[in-house]
């Protein structure tokens, strides 16, 4: 999150609002104070707090009613309740109220700081989702997508057909082909739009941690878990969760997916309490998810829950008539944010591009971009602002002739020959053009016994 996360504590007592200060305002935060509740409604119109940290039982204005006026007046500020251990049904009353969570006196402050981080967390993941309704239907109205080719015309009305519905989604298509944009624009075409658009790319998670990540998990449910905190379910309430490359899910994650899918409840890690999920499911996949069924990777049941509306993205080979398109987009993208005037691609610059085949697709062809625009010294993209293109659609080439009548080890001692002949011998190019160590390409030369001519 940028910045400091801001902090309102509220408690009459002025001895722990000056313990709260000094043990957490060394901390990376900004941590003002209140006294009661009408005075913290006062702070709050020019101190913009993320988080208020309040006290159940004060004169006038007690816990409770300052929670119902701050979700009234203020909906985008976390609020935690503070209550003696002796009143554990005070923090359940505040849960039930709206509360993110409770903390018990005497205060555990590295607890505490714990659970700042975690509502620093939340909140960044909910601020990179919060437009206004109008920027949302704005920024991802169909007519924005770029594409002429019939089968992105297919992908752009399955989209409109699938958002109007409440289906659960699965996309499926190559890494690269834009299954994220797709997401996107299902959710905020959707009836849930206003909702949170939750995202969890499941490929970047260790197995210990997904259940506490999209679940949550209770205090001390494992070492560390020094504060209950909640999961990427409870935080798309009212709205979507997209689950990128579902197929690495381990499969005793996949049977609490398939138990949310079907009953619509979950517990966190470590927790007893049966929680409702009101979330709609997106999934994307570049795996072929039946193939995953039948070696039996992936849970049959879940398959069939997920893949109710399903969308495939094309390939970029697919769509080589959209290669222009994209190309003179990320140009002015790219070309913007560097803050130059780069107006065109030449025409052997374009040719080029459009005769590659692009398997890391749309995210390849921006990288491709966004290089050209930082190296390119003229007032066009020309073929030389494209080495990385030749290179490899050249390696490509050559693997191709090589593989297709010789043993793998014949095709590599062709390969590095050739390269080496066409680069005079020269071991630093040569390793830059196989994409290869120089110290691997040594190994190589010494194992196939290639030596340079006398």
């Amino acid at each position: 999150m940028d910045g400091k996360i801001k902090i309102l504590f509220v408690d009459d007592d002025p001895v722990i609002r000056n313990l709260f200060s000094k043990a957490i305002g060394k901390e990376p935060f900004q941590v003002r104070t209140a006294s009661g509740g009408e005075e913290a409604l006062k702070i709050l119109k020019a101190f913009p707090a993320d988080l208020v940290i309040s006290d159940v039982v004060m004169p006038g204005m007690d816990g409770f009613e300052l929670l119902e006026r701050i979700r009234q007046e203020f909906p985008e500020t976390f609020v935690v309740m503070v209550t003696g251990s002796g009143a554990v049904s005070d923090a359940v009353n505040a849960i039930k109220a709206g509360a993110y969570d409770y903390i018990l006196k005497p205060f555990d402050f590295q607890a505490v700081r714990s659970l700042i981080r975690n509502v620093a967390g939340h909140k960044e993941i909910l601020d990179k989702n919060r437009f206004s309704g109008h920027e949302r239907r704005k920024h991802y109205r169909l007519e924005n997508f770029i594409g002429r080719d019939p089968r992105m015309f297919r992908v752009f009305q399955r989209i409109k057909d699938v958002a109007a519905s409440s289906a659960n989604v699965l996309i499926t298509g190559e890494t690269g082909t834009g299954k994220d944009l797709a997401a996107d624009a299902v959710h905020y075409n959707s009836p849930r739009r206003s909702g949170p658009m939750v995202k969890v790319n499941c490929a970047a998670l260790t197995e210990t941690l997904i259940g506490s990540e999209l679940f949550g998990h209770e205090k001390g449910a494992f070492t560390g878990a020094l504060y209950r905190k909640k999961g990427h379910f409870e935080l798309a309430r009212g709205g979507t969760i997209f689950l990128d490359e579902i197929g690495d899910i381990p499969v005793q994650t996949q049977i609490s997916l398939l138990r949310i899918l079907e009953n619509g409840t979950f517990q966190r890690v470590g927790g007893m309490q049966t929680l409702t999920a009101d979330a709609r499911f997106i999934c994307a996949t570049h795996k072929d998810l039946r193939r995953e069924v039948a070696l039996g990777r992936f849970r049959e049941d879940l398959f069939y829950r997920i893949n109710v509306a399903r969308i495939a993205m094309p390939s970029l080979r697919e769509r080589k008539a959209d290669i222009p398109l994209l190309a003179d987009h990320f140009l002015k993208k790219y070309s913007a944010e560097a803050g130059r005037n780069i107006p065109r691609i030449s025409g052997p610059a374009m040719h080029l591009l459009c005769r590659y085949d692009w398997p890391g697709n749309v995210r390849e062809l921006a990288n491709i971009m966004e290089r050209a625009v930082i190296f390119c010294k003229g007032p066009e993209i020309f073929p030389s602002d494209l080495a990385d293109v030749a290179r490899r659609a050249a390696l490509k080439s050559d693997f191709s002739l090589t593989l297709s009548s010789s043993s793998l080890p014949e095709a590599e001692f062709t390969l590095i020959s050739k390269v080496l002949e066409e680069t005079g011998w020269n071991l630093k190019q040569a390793a830059e053009r196989l994409a290869i160590a120089r110290g691997t390409l040594y190994s190589k030369m010494k194992k196939y016994g290639i030596r340079k001519p006398e």
